[in-house]
Order: C-alpha cells, then sequence, then structure tokens
C-alpha cells in the first residue's frame, strides 16, 4: 500500500498547515467529538492541529498501516498530553475500523484509494451516521510563475500518474477523489461542505520545492510518455518560481 514517508510528511507539514481552510478547520471542531478517528494518522499532524481547536480534549483512535508513522504519532501526542490509541491496520481490508468515534478524518488520503474502496469507506460511514473531515485532496490542479512551455504537459502526465494504482484496490482516483467523495456523501444523507485549499509553495520553501519538483518529475517520468521532461526539471530547478498545487478540504454531516 502506497504511503508517505516521514521525512516527506515534514517537508510537506508547513504547506499543508497554512492550506488547510480555516473555516472548515473550525467547523470540525466546533463538532465538539469526545472520541476522534484519524485515518491514515501519518506522524500525527490532523491530532496536532484539530486538537487545539475542540472546545474539550478528544480521546484520539490514530490508524495507519506503517507501524513507524504510528509510533511516531502516538509519541506526539503523548507529548501534547493527549490521549491516543494507535492502531494498526489494513486499511485495504478495512476502510473503517471498529472503534468507537464521534468523527472520523483524514488527510491526503483519498486521492491515494479506489473508487471501490470508497465505496466500502463511505458504506461503513454512513452505516455509522459518522461525520467526516477530509482534508487536503488533491484535484488535479498546478500553476506555475513564472510560467514554462512544458507545464500543462507535466500535469497531465502527473495526473495519469495519480491515477494509477496506489495500494487500495484497483486505480487510484487521483484528482476525481474530491468530486466524488462529494457525490458519494451526498447520495448518502450527508451536508457537504467543500473549500479550496491550494499550497503555495515558494522560494521561502527550498527543500520542500526541491522535493515537490522530483516528486513530480519522477511520476512523470514512469509514464514513459514525455522524455522532455529532464528539461522541465532542469528549467525549474534553475529559476526562482512559485507553485499552486489545488486541494480541496471537505466536511460532511449526517443529515
Amino acid at each position: 500500500m502506497s504511503g508517505f514517508s516521514a521525512e516527506w510528511l515534514a517537508l510537506r507539514a508547513p504547506a499543508d498547515t497554512a492550506a488547510r481552510d480555516a473555516g472548515l478547520l473550525r467547523a470540525a471542531a466546533d463538532l465538539a467529538p469526545a472520541r476522534v478517528m484519524d485515518l491514515g494518522c501519518g506522524t500525527g499532524a490532523m491530532l496536532a492541529t484539530l486538537q487545539p481547536l475542540l472546545p474539550r480534549p478528544a480521546a484520539w483512535v490514530l490508524v495507519d498501516g506503517d507501524v513507524g508513522l504510528l509510533d511516531q504519532a502516538a509519541q506526539r501526542a503523548a507529548a501534547l498530553g493527549v490521549v491516543a490509541t494507535p492502531q494498526a491496520c489494513d486499511l485495504l481490508a478495512t476502510p473503517l475500523p471498529a472503534a468507537a468515534a464521534d468523527l472520523v478524518t483524514a488527510t491526503a488520503l483519498f486521492d491515494l484509494v479506489s473508487a471501490d474502496w470508497l465505496d466500502r469507506f463511505l458504506d461503513a460511514l454512513s452505516a455509522r451516521r459518522l461525520p467526516l473531515y477530509a482534508a487536503l485532496s488533491y484535484d488535479g490542479g498546478m500553476a506555475w510563475r513564472p510560467p514554462h512551455p512544458l507545464d500543462g504537459a507535466v500535469t497531465a502526465a502527473f495526473n495519469r500518474h495519480q491515477r494509477g494504482p496506489k495500494g487500495f484496490g484497483g486505480p487510484a482516483l487521483g484528482p476525481e477523489a474530491p468530486a466524488a467523495l462529494v457525490a458519494g456523501l451526498e447520495a448518502r444523507g450527508y451536508r457537504v461542505t467543500v473549500a479550496d485549499s491550494p499550497w503555495q509553495v515558494g522560494a521561502d520553501q527550498p527543500a520542500f520545492t526541491a522535493a515537490l519538483l522530483d516528486g513530480i518529475a519522477a511520476a512523470v517520468a514512469e509514464q514513459g510518455s514525455m522524455p522532455t521532461i529532464a528539461d522541465w526539471l532542469a528549467a525549474r530547478r534553475a529559476a526562482t518560481h512559485h507553485t499552486e498545487v489545488g486541494h480541496r478540504d471537505l466536511l460532511a454531516v449526517p443529515l
């Protein structure tokens, strides 16, 4: 199952924090959950972001298939004085663990999953009538300043890569994930609110910029259809630029 390394999560953390829509984050906190289940918790960024906004302390269930990341998330919770139960889980087999919860959260998860997995997850979520706060689902948009003639081709090739299998039982939803989430939740009787949450990546984030460029170029190279990707990467590395990468946040509450 595809996941993220601790190093990548650390590099992207400032961009994630800045990108989250403040209104939806506050609305999720205003649900005042006593128990939060965070799927694909990584190193615990959701807990660190949401917990301080809650009107009362919550008990967290931290779910991930990577026991190394899960251990870091548990250590982070302990350092923050948060009661948290780590749960190693194969999310492919179990999209929604049976642990008690009042709110389900996830960050940068749903663009990795297949349409079949999403249906199984939403069926389980709606059967328990649980609200969902899903942050930072990639929506397929990338904008670069200044532009380069190959930007459009790079974005298209990258998005094809994002639709490839990521370990969740079939082709990933990739940039279609935000729309698929909305449609699936509304069909199951949820009130859904969506907000843009794009990364803004500039010259003040050189390490993250370098990792982002290398990751995009590697994904495009895997497609084998763009021999000029090395030229684009060299040009982007050589010039100071600003990158906007589209994401969307979502809050869904059962009616």
